[in-house]
């Protein structure tokens, strides 16, 4: 059967609003797994070997920059840091690879090192905080922050390399110290400006409210699309993902993630949810390959430590796996017809086929007859009458999903354990 147009059978109010275009211009995705992710206290720093793949997956599925390494953590970083720059030049890698640094000279200089060493350009991401907690905290006054900030910048430029500056808890900064702080470090010389929700405090419209107050004050120095705006976020209050799409509508041109959202505390905006809902919101444009994202998760899972839950969007075990009757009935139903375009959305936001992975479908207590004999037909097993009958009456006895072999084992005649 030929496939119906998608505006057919599927009325998607995400986009009713035609006068509206949700993403008016370009933007850039960056990674900060290796770097912000494995800061985490239960992760574990993965092997170069790991770390180089995760680099190749990143660059596979079109993420634009990279966060490397924190040089100035140790040795460790530094060799891990030339070496991903090494793979990322030899290999002629597009995705283009950034450091993180605190404002002091002594975290810049071994990035320019790294730089001279690879012989490419790497981004300088220097960081210091901006709110008046933090000030307190440090004892810092405002002059202090504006000359550290400047040097900073200064030796990175004048070292020809990239810089964004970055302030550190941004969206509960004053925006008069904002507004002198970024003026600082555009005159210094630095490119783009980082907006940071460093202890996930924001929402959405905060996040809004920030970025069109930095778009201002760049405006107010006569210097529109000449200097770019990140969105780094965190997600302690669940809104890093909203947060980011929020901060790409209100002008933001790069926005931060780390792969399944690892990173201090509860972790960072998820790089692969962005990814995702980019795509589908039509950001991304039809030609881009998410089908590797499943690896790129599972990579990440196995080389940092870090299990999948269950109910992880996409990528946990339960994303695309129902056991419930009328939910597998209509997708059997939609296979039938030939469709599987419509089998992939019948019961799914998102296509599970798009992004690596397929709907399952399995056998407990919620289950309809129809469950069993598509599972026993998929699985080579003659559906008759009285193996369904045997499947079904031992999946009503049971209070969780059969596992195949209780499925097999009642298939044959015996009695589910």
């Amino acid at each position: 059967m030929t496939r119906q147009a998608a505006s057919d059978i599927v009325y998607d109010w995400n986009s009713h609003d035609t006068h509206a275009p949700l993403w008016p211009h370009k933007f850039a995705l960056f990674d900060e797994t290796l770097r912000d992710g494995l800061q985490s206290p239960s992760v574990h720093d993965p092997s170069i070997e790991a770390k180089i793949e995760l680099v190749v997956l990143l660059d596979r599925l079109g993420v634009d920059h990279v966060d490397i390494a924190l040089p100035g953590a140790g040795p460790r970083a530094v060799e891990d840091g030339l070496r991903l720059a090494q793979e990322i030049r030899d290999r002629k890698l597009r995705i283009r690879p950034a450091c993180a640094a605190r404002t002091h000279l002594n975290d810049i200089r071994p990035i320019v090192e790294i730089s001279q060493k690879a012989g490419i350009a790497i981004e300088v991401m220097t960081f210091i905080g901006s709110s008046p907690i933090r000030q307190f905290a440090e004892n810092w006054d405002a002059a202090r922050i504006l000359k550290m900030s400047a040097e900073a910048v200064t030796f990175a430029t004048q070292n020809n390399l990239p810089c964004t500056y970055v302030t550190e808890d941004t969206i509960r900064s004053r925006p008069e110290m904002l507004a002198s702080l970024f003026k600082n470090a555009i005159e210094s010389g630095a490119q783009r400006l980082c907006l940071c929700d460093t202890v996930g405090h924001a929402t959405p419209l905060g996040t809004e409210s920030l970025v069109r107050f930095t778009r201002a004050v760049i405006s107010g120095m006569g210097l529109d699309g000449q200097i770019g705006i990140d969105w780094h976020g965190h997600n302690d209050r669940g809104l890093a993902v909203p947060n980011s799409l929020a901060a790409l509508r209100a002008g933001a041109d790069r926005i931060h993630g780390t792969v399944l959202g690892v990173g201090e505390r509860v972790g960072n905006a998820a790089l692969d949810q962005l990814l995702v809902n980019l795509y589908l919101m039509g950001a991304l444009g039809e030609e881009r390959d998410l089908s590797a994202l499943d690896a790129l998760c599972s990579l990440l899972s196995r080389a940092c430590n870090v299990p999948i839950p269950y109910n992880y969007p996409v990528f946990g075990t339960d994303a695309f796996r129902t056991a419930t009757g009328v939910h597998a009935a209509a997708i059997i139903k939609a296979e039938r017809k030939g469709d599987a375009y419509l089998a992939d959305r019948i019961y799914s936001g998102v296509p599970a086929a798009m992004f690596g992975r397929r709907q399952e479908i399995e056998i407990g207590p919620m289950s309809g007859e129809s469950n069993v004999a598509y599972w026993l037909e998929r699985n080579g097993v003659p559906a008759s009458t009285e193996a369904i009958k045997r499947v079904f009456a031992a999946a009503k006895c049971a209070n969780r999903l059969l596992s195949s072999e209780e499925i097999m084992h009642a298939a044959r005649g015996g009695e589910a354990t």
